[in-house]
């Protein structure tokens, strides 16, 4: 019977931001960082993938977060495969500090042929998959498709080099900075709970230049990603909840 996997990190310096607590970004690049590492072990990582011309790439994602630990703490992160078919894979994660869970998320992936750049048939590696699925349910509401919006702010800036991951885009982390970029210190300061949907669309390449837009909602944003090309390239939204 396939388990939950576990990974251990320690906050670093260049993870933490003015407060001296792990960035909201840092978070969700822990996650990110686990599932390919988990990936890895299990022997369908990215490598693997590239022999055939192939890629994992980022359909989905969101985040709950309850608390950011501070500089130096060690975190558990769990994580586990809880569904697969021919289309996608959802990957869970439950980041905790001994048995308290400070954060949770849920992603949803496909495969991209990395010269057509259109998503594959995932059938062909079912059988690696099905044995390590587990029957254990999200630990979060799963990300769901995010509405177009009509920016109020927008926001533009190159495609730099700085950008670019290993797929020869621009890397999911980066939306991520753009959206907490946004806010106001005070945000951080007040160590208020959010939640992050983000959903993406297309690809942003080199030398092309990226509009963040986004309309406030009471204690949520929405955001509208675009590039100078006319594409959608992801869409997110940010909930704060208030600490009573």
């Amino acid at each position: 019977m396939a388990t939950i996997s576990t990974y251990k990190y320690t906050i670093q310096p260049q993870d933490v931001d003015f407060t001296l607590r792990a960035s909201a970004s840092s978070i969700v690049n822990y996650m990110l960082n686990v599932a390919g590492l988990d990936a890895h072990n299990k022997g369908f990582g990215v490598e693997v993938l590239q022999d055939s011309s192939l890629t994992w790439v980022l359909l989905r994602f969101c985040t709950e977060i309850n608390y950011r630990p501070e500089q130096y703490e060690t975190v558990e992160i769990d994580t586990w495969i809880s569904d697969f078919n021919r289309l996608s894979s959802t990957r869970n994660f439950r980041m905790r500090i001994g048995d308290r869970v400070i954060a949770s998320g849920v992603s949803l992936w496909c495969v991209l042929n990395m010269e057509t750049r259109q998503s594959a048939d995932m059938s062909m590696m079912k059988e690696a998959h099905d044995k390590f699925i587990v029957a254990e349910p999200s630990p979060i509401a799963a990300p769901g498709r995010l509405r177009a919006i009509e920016s109020a702010v927008t926001v533009s800036r190159p495609v730099v080099y700085s950008d670019i991951d290993f797929n020869r885009h621009v890397n999911t982390m980066r939306y991520v900075d753009m959206v907490f970029d946004s806010y106001p210190l005070e945000i951080f300061e007040a160590k208020d709970a959010m939640r992050l949907d983000i959903n993406f669309l297309a690809e942003a390449r080199y030398g092309e230049t990226i509009s963040v837009g986004y309309v406030e909602e009471e204690n949520n944003r929405q955001f509208e990603i675009t590039s100078d090309s006319g594409k959608t390239l992801c869409r997110a939204k940010v909930e704060i909840k208030k600490n009573l």
